[in-house]
């Protein structure tokens, strides 16, 4: 009972308790193969205990038919649990595919990157541990004590020699575990290293060929691959060796247990039929431990994985998020906000208290460092870390549900990042396509033109297209995208950061538009011509509100906006 009070405790284990039915078939049928395992056992006895003294054929047909019988019966017992097993383990990733999904995006988006990249494989590694010969074991083990009893029937002499070799193989199986578990796990962290820096650095391949920084790079990372190398090696060594002494005890007791009972029947004790069935009857019951020894590998690794999925669904938990509405006001009330930076307790924004109206449109200016980008991230709900509350329309928008919240928000982050698809999915947020949709959103961006003369207009692949568009171009694209639907909260990161004079006109002109229809727009900005089109102004330094009130339009362009009370 503790052990299932502990299995449900957590989202992963209540999802393997609801195979549980699966698993008890495989139970059922395991009991009927390990019970027919019995079956050359006893046809060997058959065979030379009575068949080779009565010489009678008649008798030598019937138990081969009835030993073919029971085999066929075993093998189609083994098959069955094998595709119960297979068809639990898809439903497994079916059931959990888009939980971990959801809970690798969130660790994403929390910036935990080894929670995010382990998760899918983690998923791989536990479904494929559910499905393998591992699990076998694990259901035949309980009958190996059946198989020891009948060698004590047989002999008390070989029932003692059967547990013998099960307690040397149980010590080899817990050596293995001790000498291997953490040499394959630090050999698993120093690939995941490596891959990861890797990976990191191909994404500013530009930055790194143009600037010469590869060969320091590549030296780098030839030191982390022969860190995986060495420990890898290590861990194979350990491995290969514990295999290499299995194998020796696996052998050697095949030929000893043969031996002690040649030398019974040589005394008289036992049949030569109970000598030769007594090699096969130890053979299945050292076999579960066998295959768990074999296996124990792929054993530690699943736990391992076990323990990571578990803990990142438990720390990314998908619940609480039920407030939805059909309409957003965008009314905003920050009280008492505080920004962590990921991974630290260091504060980016410090105990804002601020009150956005419905419909307004922000300026937010600053240094650098200030916490611009950091407060608009929590405007949509997004940063990974806060204290306090962050209110949309009078609701923490941590209770929000995020997929039904999603159409009412638009967003242009700083660094921008368009998504493997054509122009049209990347516009409509990957959603069905409305054509008027996703062309009044181009014109609104003032790329409708443009996205004419791609070569397969707005069915072009941003994979194919990526080359041909300029820094400017991506950026008002990125921007057609938050301006899709007409989101009611629309919050644009440096938008004019890298826009020509038609972008910026266009920029503006959408930004009128957004405030003529009510929306709530919030514009992080270093270049201050569109601050003209605030109605407020927020200026941050050092995490804290400096000022906050409408522009003085007669403040010095060169000098920091001078808000005056609204």
């Amino acid at each position: 009972m503790n052990l299932i009070a502990s299995l449900t405790r957590t989202e992963l284990g209540r999802g393997l308790w609801t195979f549980r039915t699966e698993f008890l078939w495989v139970g059922l049928f395991s009991l009927v193969a390990n019970l027919l395992m019995l079956t050359p056992t006893l046809y060997m006895l058959q065979v030379f205990d009575r068949v080779m003294l009565s010489q009678s054929e008649v008798t030598l047909i019937a138990v081969t038919l009835v030993m073919v019988l029971f085999t066929v019966v075993m093998a189609v017992a083994e098959w069955v649990r094998s595709r119960l097993l297979v068809r639990a383990g898809v439903r497994f990733d079916e059931a959990l595919n888009a939980r971990v999904f959801d809970a690798s995006f969130s660790a994403h988006l929390a910036q935990d990157g080894a929670s995010a990249t382990r998760a899918f494989s983690d998923l791989t590694n536990l479904r494929q541990f559910l499905t393998g010969n591992g699990v076998f074991a694990f259901f035949d083990l309980p009958w190996m004590p059946i198989y020891l009893a009948v060698l004590f029937l047989m002999h008390p002499l070989l029932g003692w020699a059967g547990i013998v070799f099960t307690l040397l193989l149980i010590m080899l199986a817990i050596g293995s575990h001790l000498m291997t578990a953490r040499l394959h796990e630090r050999a698993s962290d120093s690939e995941l290293q490596a891959n990861s820096y890797l990976g990191g650095k191909l994404r500013h391949a530009e930055a790194v060929e143009s600037m010469g920084m590869l060969p320091n790079l590549r030296r780098r990372w030839i030191g982390l691959v022969a860190t995986q190398f060495h420990r890898r090696e290590q861990s194979h060594e350990q491995q290969h060796r514990m295999q290499a002494v299995g194998k020796f005890m696996q052998y050697s007791q095949q030929s000893l247990i043969l031996a002690l009972g040649a030398w019974l029947a040589i005394r008289g004790e036992i049949s030569l039929g109970a000598m030769i069935a007594s090699n096969a009857l130890m053979s299945n019951a050292l076999r579960p431990i066998s295959s768990l020894v074999g296996t124990w590998k792929q054993f530690v690794e699943a736990r391992q994985a076990y323990s990571r999925l578990d803990k990142v669904i438990s720390d990314y938990p998908d619940g609480g998020r039920y407030h939805s509405a059909e309409h957003v006001t965008g009314q905003i009330e920050l009280r008492q906000l505080v920004a962590l930076a990921p991974g630290s307790d260091t504060q980016i924004l410090k105990g804002l208290n601020l009150e956005f109206r419905p419909g307004e449109v922000v300026g937010i200016v600053g240094p650098s460092g200030a916490g611009k980008s950091t407060l608009a991230r929590c405007l949509i709900g997004v940063w990974p870390s806060t204290r306090g509350q962050m209110l949309l329309d009078g609701v923490d928008i941590s209770k929000w549900d995020r997929d039904r919240l999603g159409p009412h928000i638009g967003y242009l982050p700083q660094d921008i990042e368009l998504l493997e698809g054509t122009v049209a999915e990347n516009i409509c947020r990957f959603g069905e396509i409305d054509s008027d949709a996703v062309i009044e959103a181009a014109k609104r961006a003032g790329i409708h033109e443009m996205v004419q003369h791609l070569p397969q207009g707005y069915d072009t692949s941003l994979g194919q297209a990526g080359g041909l568009l300029s820094g400017g171009q991506r950026q008002r694209l990125a921007l057609a995208r938050a301006l899709y639907g007409m989101p009611d909260l629309v919050v644009l990161d440096e938008p004019n950061a890298n826009l020509d004079d038609v972008g910026e006109v266009a920029l503006m002109k959408a930004i009128v538009e957004l405030k003529q229809a009510g929306k709530t727009v919030f514009m992080v900005l270093h270049q201050r011509n569109l601050l003209a089109l605030a109605d407020r102004v927020l200026v941050l330094n050092n995490g804290t509100v400096a000022q906050f009130g409408v522009m003085d339009v007669t403040a010095r362009p060169d000098a920091l906006p001078q808000p005056r009370t609204a």
